[in-house]
């Protein structure tokens, strides 16, 4: 990450960022925020979601860093879609997906900020709805639907998603289409303030038009909403001019926590091979290093992931995600006091940090200490109803919970809870009646159950 002096920020432009307010067109924020609630379901169900806690928190970090540049409130979230394609989109309410192809293009976290304005810029000047007019009243939902329907079709063919895009394209007036290009380089031009006024450096985002020009020919910065438009010279040409006229940041081509990042999503994504990052720790790269341990962890070959840590250890340098693997290494092992000693003080002195957090939760659930984990877990959770993982977690700690006289109604409570925000949204209902009736004569359960289901019901209505 490559931050700007604080003098550039006393010194900066005033930027024009245009008030989007309400007026012909707009939707209410709340069925936004239903609507990308839908889709983040649909994504999750239809797509190949990534759910790693200490990755997601990474990205985070530096969406969180471009958000609090904006007036939006809080998100629906971050996803990652394991596909190796250069990809990602928004959607109204707040939803925002990466394809963690975009990740392993780029160079350096300067890019992924570029990618993440962007996207932003298009929901806080609520493009969706801005241009719900140009659709000539086809629902806005609808339109949520093609983003996911091309998404799919992409997993099998790179060029399907495009052609399902190109098929909604062949119904618009050129004026339409028009609209939504400026969209674009409103875009990039809002974006690339976001990202300048969070430290980042500007340059990048042009940087990165050239590596996704590279890439394809056909794809724009991102197929946005339910529209791709190439990606034009005359656009990249803007793009740094925008960046030359910002005071200059400096910028970090090889930042050593963004070849962590990169070569661990290559890892968790089965895209590196074990020759690869073995050359790659001969060159001493402590990110090599670390990659490797994590792939001989993924194989299941713990005797030569703990090798591995240990000549990291000799090296004196700490890292959280070091700690995590060295934990899943004793985990894997069933070693759980060692397991224990390793995460326990970390995730102590970080407790905000989600990933040691769900790790030591993970390590107290195979110690049979399910009160423990709960509690670790229930403040991540309810911060952020939708986070999947925290949901599995709680299910698992139920499980082992015998001494409770709602163990039974718990796991299926929880368990509907990820099979919700999984997509599975037949399945959830169902689940939670199943605990209804298990806890009809707990009156105060009984009326928790009814307004989860009743909820439930009504967001199922929703159709993409």
């Amino acid at each position: 990450m490559a931050w700007a002096d604080a003098a550039h920020f006393s010194s900066s432009p005033q930027f024009n960022v245009p008030e989007i307010g309400s007026g012909i067109g707009l939707i209410d924020r709340q069925n936004e925020k239903m609507i990308g609630e839908k889709v983040y379901r649909e994504v999750q169900h239809q797509l190949p979601v990534t759910h790693n806690t200490w990755l997601e928190d990474q990205l985070l970090s530096v969406f969180s860093n471009i958000l609090s540049q904006t007036q939006l409130g809080q998100p629906i979230g971050l996803v990652l879609v394991n596909d190796a394609q250069i990809n990602a989109f928004a959607v109204p309410g707040g939803l925002f997906a990466l394809n963690t192809g975009m990740i392993t293009s780029a160079r350096n976290m300067d890019e992924i900020a570029g990618v993440m304005a962007h996207e932003i810029a298009h929901v806080t000047q609520r493009h969706y709805s801005r241009s719900q007019d140009a659709f000539k009243g086809q629902s806005l939902l609808a339109l949520a639907g093609i983003i996911v329907g091309a998404l799919v079709a992409s997993q099998a063919d790179g060029n399907a998603g495009a052609a399902v895009m190109m098929g909604s394209q062949a119904a618009l007036m050129d004026q339409q289409l028009t609209y939504s290009r400026n969209q674009e380089r409103e875009a990039d031009r809002i974006g690339m303030q976001y990202m300048y006024a969070a430290g980042y450096n500007p340059q990048s985002m042009a940087d990165y038009f050239e590596v996704m020009h590279r890439a394809t020919s056909r794809v724009s910065f991102l197929p946005d909403f339910w529209l791709t438009h190439p990606l034009t010279t005359e656009r990249m040409s803007e793009a740094r001019l925008r960046a030359n006229q910002l005071p200059q940041v400096k910028g970090s081509m090889r930042d050593e926590n963004f070849e962590i990042l990169k070569w661990y999503t290559l890892v968790i994504t089965n895209q590196a091979t074990e020759l690869q990052l073995q050359n790659l720790a001969k060159q001493e790269s402590f990110a090599g290093e670390l990659a490797l341990a994590a792939f001989y962890n993924q194989q299941g070959d713990y005797v030569l992931a703990q090798t591995q840590l240990n000549q990291l250890k000799k090296q004196n340098k700490l890292h959280n995600l070091l700690t995590l693997i060295q934990t899943d290494v004793y985990l894997g092992q069933n070693k759980l006091d060692d397991a224990y000693q390793t995460i326990a003080s970390s995730a102590r002195i970080m407790p905000e940090n989600r990933a040691l957090a769900y790790k030591l939760a993970e390590v107290f659930i195979r110690q049979k200490q399910p009160a423990q984990a709960n509690n670790l877990v229930q403040n991540f959770v309810n911060q952020n109803p939708r986070d999947i993982a925290g949901w599995n977690l709680l299910q698992q700690s139920a499980n082992i919970d015998v001494a409770s006289p709602l163990r039974a109604v718990n796991v299926l409570r929880y368990r509907a809870e990820v099979e919700y925000w999984s997509g599975l949204e037949e399945g959830a209902i169902k689940s939670l009646l199943h605990a209804q009736r298990l806890a009809k004569d707990n009156v105060a359960m009984s009326a928790q159950l009814k307004q989860r289901i009743d909820q439930m019901q009504k967001e199922r209505q929703l159709r993409i």
